[in-house]
C-alpha cells in the first residue's frame, strides 16, 4: 500500500486510515502521504492484523472476534472526521470488507454524494463466504464509482456475486522493476540454493515444500531452503523440519527488509512459491513476492492458483504445480536444477512478459486514472503543493 500510496503522493493529496499497532506513531507522513493509524483496543491487544491476516487470525484465535468491533467502528469514525474537516475528493478503498462497507457509508457526507473506489486483493473475494457477506460485496462493488481486482482469474468471483465485471478494471499491485528489483548478471546463483519468501500462512503452502525437501536432498545433498519471513506457522514449520531431520538443510531469517530481498532473488537458484488454496477458501490473488523473484530474473515453481497466468503467460503450466502432491512438487524441483540454462531461459521469458504489467510507476498511472474517472469528468482533484 505504501509503495502505491507514494506514487500517488506525486499526483494528489493523499491521506492513509490504517489500524495502529505496537510501537507505531498514530499520526506520521512518509514520503510524502499523511498516514493517520486508529486505536481500536489496548495496545498490547492490537494484533488483529498482525501475523497472517484477520481471517487468519480469527480462524486460530476465536477471542480476537472480541476485537472485530472496535476494529471497524474506530476505522470508520477516523474515515468519518477526515471526511467532515477536509475536502475530500475520492475514498479509495483496500479490501471489499470492512473498508469497502465503511467507504459506501460515507457516500452522503457533507451533502454530497462522495464517490469512492474499491480495490480487492483476494481474501476478501475467496475466503469471505456466506448469503450476508456476499450481499454486503455485492453492494460494496454495485455502490462504486469504480473498481479493481488484481488478477483477471478474480473477475470470476465478480461474476459469481452478480456483479457485472465489466467494470471492474484488473490492476495488481507493482514492482520496482527499475531501480530495486533488478537482474544482476555479477552475481552469481547458488546451484543448490531453493528460496522461499513470504508470510508464514496456510495459503502460502510452505509445510508442502518442507515436506518434499527430503526428497530432493536425496538426489542433491547440498542443497539449502532460505526462507524468508514470519507469521503463526513459523514454529510448527520449524518443529516439522526437525521432525523430518532436514533442519540442517533450512534457514529460517525471519522478518527480511525490502531493500535486502533483491540480493536473496538474485542469488537462489530457484524461487519456489508453493501457494495453495486454504481450508477458509483463502488464496493468492497476484502474490507480491513472485512478481519481485521474477523482476529480479530468478527462476521459478509456483503452486497453481487462479490468477498466475496474468504474468506467467504461455509458461504457466511448465512453472506451476499442485504442492500437495509432494513427490511431483520434488520431481518439478529437482528438474529445474539439472537444467540450469532452460530455467534462465524462462524466467527471462516470464520477466520480459511481466516488465509492463509490474512497473510500479505504470501501475500507480492506472490506479491514478481510475480515481480520476471515479471523480467525474467535472470533479476538480487537488494537486499537492509544489508537484
Amino acid at each position: 500500500m505504501h509503495e502505491l500510496t507514494k506514487r500517488l503522493a506525486l499526483r494528489f493529496d493523499v491521506t492513509v486510515v490504517c489500524p495502529h499497532a505496537a510501537g507505531a506513531r498514530p499520526r506520521e507522513v512518509m514520503d510524502g502521504v499523511e498516514v493517520v493509524r486508529y486505536r481500536y483496543a489496548p495496545e498490547r491487544w492490537e494484533r488483529l492484523v498482525n501475523d497472517g491476516g484477520i481471517v487468519g487470525n480469527l480462524r486460530r484465535h476465536p477471542w480476537m472476534l472480541a476485537l472485530v468491533p472496535g476494529f471497524v467502528l474506530m476505522q470508520a469514525w477516523a474515515a468519518w472526521r477526515i471526511v467532515r474537516r477536509r475536502h475530500v475528493d475520492v475514498v479509495h478503498a483496500h479490501w471489499l470488507i470492512p473498508q469497502g462497507l465503511i467507504a459506501a457509508g460515507l457516500r452522503g457526507l457533507r451533502g454530497r454524494c462522495l464517490p469512492y473506489v474499491v480495490t480487492s486483493h483476494g481474501a476478501d473475494l475467496y475466503a469471505l463466504r456466506g448469503a450476508a457477506l456476499d450481499a454486503l460485496k455485492r453492494g460494496v462493488l454495485r455502490q462504486s464509482a469504480g473498481a479493481s481486482v488484481v488478477s483477471a482469474a478474480m473477475l470470476k468471483e465478480v461474476d459469481a456475486l452478480g456483479v457485472d465485471h465489466s467494470r471492474v478494471r484488473v490492476l495488481p499491485m507493482g514492482v520496482d522493476v527499475v531501480g530495486r528489483f533488478v537482474p544482476d548478471a555479477t552475481v552469481a546463483r547458488q546451484p543448490d540454493e531453493l528460496l522461499f519468501v513470504g508470510r508464514l500462512v496456510e495459503k502460502k503452502g510452505l509445510r508442502h515444500l518442507t515436506e518434499a525437501l527430503p526428497r530432493v536432498l536425496l538426489h542433491r545433498p547440498g542443497t539449502v531452503l532460505t526462507v524468508a519471513g514470519f507469521g503463526p506457522e513459523a514454529q510448527a514449520l520449524e518443529e516439522q523440519a526437525r521432525r523430518l531431520g532436514i533442519a540442517h538443510a533450512v534457514r529460517f531469517l525471519g522478518a527480511v527488509p525490502q531493500a535486502d530481498l533483491p540480493a536473496l532473488y538474485r542469488r537462489a537458484a530457484l524461487f519456489v512459491a508453493p501457494f495453495v488454496r486454504a481450508d477458509s477458501g483463502d488464496q493468492e490473488g497476484l502474490p507480491v513476492a513472485l512478481m519481485e523473484a521474477v523482476a529480479c530474473g530468478c527462476p521459478v515453481v509456483a503452486g497453481y492458483v487462479a490468477g498466475l497466468e496474468d504474468m506467467l503467460g504461455a509458461d504457466t503450466k511448465a512453472l506451476t504445480i499442485d504442492p500437495r502432491d509432494t513427490d511431483a512438487l520434488a520431481q518439478r524441483i529437482l528438474a529445474s536444477l539439472a537444467d540450469p540454462q532452460a530455467a534462465h531461459a524462462a524466467a527471462e521469458r516470464v520477466r520480459l512478459r511481466a516488465l509492463d504489467l509490474l512497473d510500479w510507476n505504470r501501475v500507480a498511472e492506472r490506479y491514478a486514472d481510475l480515481l480520476r474517472t471515479a471523480c467525474g469528468a467535472e470533479a476538480e482533484i487537488r494537486r499537492p503543493t509544489g508537484k
